[in-house]
């Protein structure tokens, strides 16, 4: 089997061991997907995901790029499978119409926090067709808990992609931002006192109201700003 039909064959149900028939010999101490998966994971939370190459991940799994590739397509094929491991971990919820608001939020922030365990490994979720099957449960549960709450189906569907897309989106800025504020000419990015400083300082004739209103325009801990887009996104489709 040929590292393609390897994917394709991932994205198809588990057989049951006696379904599969006897298991082929291999060699002693091979590489697996998963030694795969966990290896790029560890690059990724000590260095970041721009640090994760497939020559480096080969290295660190002691063999050679060609080895590597007898189990992973390419760096999209990467992408996918690190994505469908962090969402193997989400707890989705039975759909309950009294509370889907609440459990889209929910499913979204644990999505979040998972995406930040790794820095900037929700680059790796962006324009990514959802074809992985933990990727695709993810998906499923959300739909099933839009719909019911009335949403209709069509809203339903384009609102679960610009949800994952905005949780994508938050993630990547919040370890760039991470990222930037570790060296020191760059604290300011996530220093609210040097932002009211640098607002104050602008022209008041020219940027009237945001002098006025620099507090509002800094205001906010952890993921305040996080919950609010949320909210803002899941009534707009209660509303609608």
């Amino acid at each position: 089997m040929n590292p393609r039909e390897r994917r394709a064959a991932r994205h198809l149900p588990t057989k049951t061991e006696a379904e599969a028939g006897p298991r082929p010999r291999r060699r002693k101490d091979p590489i697996t997907v998963e030694q795969v998966v966990d290896t790029a994971l560890g690059m990724i939370a000590a260095e970041g995901y721009d640090a994760l190459t497939m020559r480096r991940l080969a290295g660190a799994l002691d063999t050679g790029p060609a080895s590597l590739y007898a189990h992973v397509v390419n760096k999209a094929d990467l992408d996918e499978l690190l994505i469908g491991r962090l969402c193997a971990e989400l707890v989705l919820p039975a759909p309950d119409p009294q509370s889907w608001r609440e459990q889209v939020h929910g499913v979204c922030a644990q999505i979040r926090d998972q995406y930040l365990k790794y820095p900037g490994i929700s680059r790796a979720a962006l324009a990514m067709a959802p074809t992985d099957l933990e990727t695709m449960r993810v998906s499923e549960g959300l739909l099933a808990i839009l719909l019911a709450g009335g949403v209709a189906p069509q809203a339903a569907a384009w609102a679960i992609d610009a949800l994952l897309l905005y949780v994508a989106a938050y993630c990547l800025e919040t370890s760039i931002a991470r990222r930037r504020s570790a060296d020191d000419d760059a604290v300011w990015v996530v220093d609210r006192a040097e932002l009211l400083r640098r607002f104050a300082a602008l022209p008041a004739e020219t940027f009237p109201h945001t002098t006025r209103h620099a507090a509002e325009l800094t205001a906010g801990e952890g993921h305040d700003r996080f919950d609010f887009t949320l909210r803002l996104m899941i009534d707009g489709l209660a509303h609608a």
